[in-house]
């Protein structure tokens, strides 16, 4: 979702300062296309290794809490005793708890993770994700390019970029609902609105540059 929604807004957005610099449809275009790949190969990179990171300091506090389990376990205990002492457990009720938890060292280190650093394990390959997110990416990035295929007039391809860009954004943000149970209609409009801010402020720059260096609008020329 977060792929698919960060390619159809940042290409949007390419596009149209694009077509606002250069008023060149082929141009566009190609300009566009290698800026979805960039994007692409960005998102999944940083995607990659954010998940390995995440995984690989997950690892070294699992290493951690079953050194204090091996070295200092009744201090490990007393955390245990803390944690559902707060939560209102009677003394009886919280050593029974303690010495089932504590009766299997998987267990007890899985508790401590979740319980007291507030980690939770990802089972998913780091690869994968960056793979994930660079075609969630790519597919985004393809619906404001599409008029350019088939359109040679840059503002009227530009135009029908922005309208198929909106019912993509506006079907992502409904889609969106799925995971956040927020009113369809909100969600929709919500990211439709920033779509249409990152489209208007890049053909605004677009036009900014072209105006401050013309040459830049004569590249194809």
């Amino acid at each position: 979702m977060f792929g698919v929604n960060d390619g159809l807004v940042s290409t949007m957005g390419f596009v149209a300062g694009a077509t606002g610099a250069l008023m060149q449809g082929h141009l566009v275009l190609l300009a566009g296309i290698a800026s979805v790949v960039a994007g692409a190969l960005a998102m999944g990179l940083g995607a990659y290794l954010a998940s390995k990171s995440q995984r690989e300091f997950f690892e070294s506090e699992k290493a951690r809490e079953h050194r204090e389990i091996e070295e200092v376990p009744e201090d490990e205990r007393k955390e245990i005793r803390d944690i559902f002492a707060q939560m209102g457990f009677l003394p009886d009720e919280v050593e029974m708890i303690v010495r089932r938890i504590t009766s299997n060292k998987d267990l007890w280190v899985r508790f401590m993770m979740r319980e007291e650093l507030g980690i939770l394990e990802e089972n998913v390959n780091p690869i994968t994700i960056g793979w994930l997110m660079s075609i969630a990416f790519v597919v985004g990035g393809i619906p404001p390019l599409l008029p350019y295929m088939f359109m040679q007039q840059p503002l009227a391809a530009l135009k029908m970029a922005v309208i198929v860009s909106l019912v993509a954004l506006f079907l992502v943000g409904v889609a969106k609902t799925a995971l956040t149970q927020q009113p369809w209609l909100k969600s929709g409009l919500e990211v439709v609105f920033l779509g249409s801010l990152a489209a208007g402020i890049g053909f605004g720059i677009g036009k900014a540059v072209s105006w401050l260096w013309p040459e830049v609008g004569a590249v194809g020329l």
